[in-house]
């Protein structure tokens, strides 16, 4: 697969769905990871989301005239209408459970785009910060957790008005991050070589628990709660380098 980018699962169908910076879709058997087929969506195939509730997949694409969130049927692999033109290629986004929205982030643009699902509507949240690349949701709190990498900032926005409540400073060039709902935390990485660990005190108020020492440019994670041992793992991918192959790094969440 040339370039591969954003992954995501769906359990409910066994399937495997992998982008490509070459603009495709590629679709897997979950078991045996044969390819299943592809689906063009132009260019920059990146960051996947799966909607468990609806069996399907958004997409985010595109380029500053063509970005836009798709969305496959994950159970016949059809592509489906798009959300709304963005104006931008869409980098982190998160879907709202209880709700409509999508929140996007779109760095180029200095936003954050509110995208319904229900009416294809878009509100444009305006940033001061740049480079806003991940993005984390929690949801019961009605609170939104942006990275941004100038300067670095962990940024939370209030999801009913969209207005900012806190700004952090954070890791460096920072390109995933997680918020971990059981103990109220925002684990955000970046290549700058740690793990910053934030603690909420209440909706509009968190502060700097850990700075967990990583490697430089490790700032791939991926976080998913409880495994089937009964405890909470972080992984984070290390790139190569001179001195050691490309490596996964597992950690263990402590209370």
């Amino acid at each position: 697969m040339p370039t591969p980018q954003g992954v995501a699962y769906s359990p409910e169908t066994n399937k495997l769905f992998v982008g490509s910076d070459e603009g495709k879709l590629y679709v897997y058997d979950g078991t045996t990871f044969d390819l299943i087929t592809s689906i063009d969506f132009g260019d920059d195939v990146d960051n996947l989301r799966y909607d468990a509730a609806e069996k399907r997949l958004y997409v985010g694409y595109g380029d500053d005239k063509t970005g836009a969130i798709g969305i496959v049927d994950a159970a016949t692999n059809r592509r489906l209408d798009d959300m709304s033109k963005l104006g931008a290629h869409p980098e982190s986004f998160q879907l709202s459970a209880s709700g409509p929205n999508i929140y996007v982030n779109l760095p180029d643009l200095r936003q954050i785009a509110v995208v319904n699902r229900s009416t294809h509507s878009i509100v444009r949240w305006p940033l001061t910060f740049e480079s806003n690349f991940p993005m984390a949701l929690d949801e019961a709190d009605h609170r939104l957790f942006v990275a941004t990498r100038v300067p670095p900032r962990l940024a939370v926005f209030d999801t009913n008005s969209g207005h900012l409540v806190a700004a952090l400073p954070t890791v460096q060039d920072s390109d995933d991050m997680y918020y971990d709902s059981a103990r109220k935390r925002v684990y955000v990485c970046g290549g700058e070589g740690y793990i910053g660990v934030f603690q909420r005190e209440d909706a509009d108020h968190y502060k700097l628990l850990a700075k967990v020492q990583t490697a430089i440019g490790a700032r791939t994670a991926g976080y998913f709660g409880k495994g089937r041992k009964g405890f909470d793992r972080f992984y984070l991918a290390v790139p190569a380098r001179a001195d050691h192959g490309a490596e996964v790094w597992i950690y263990t969440v402590q209370d």
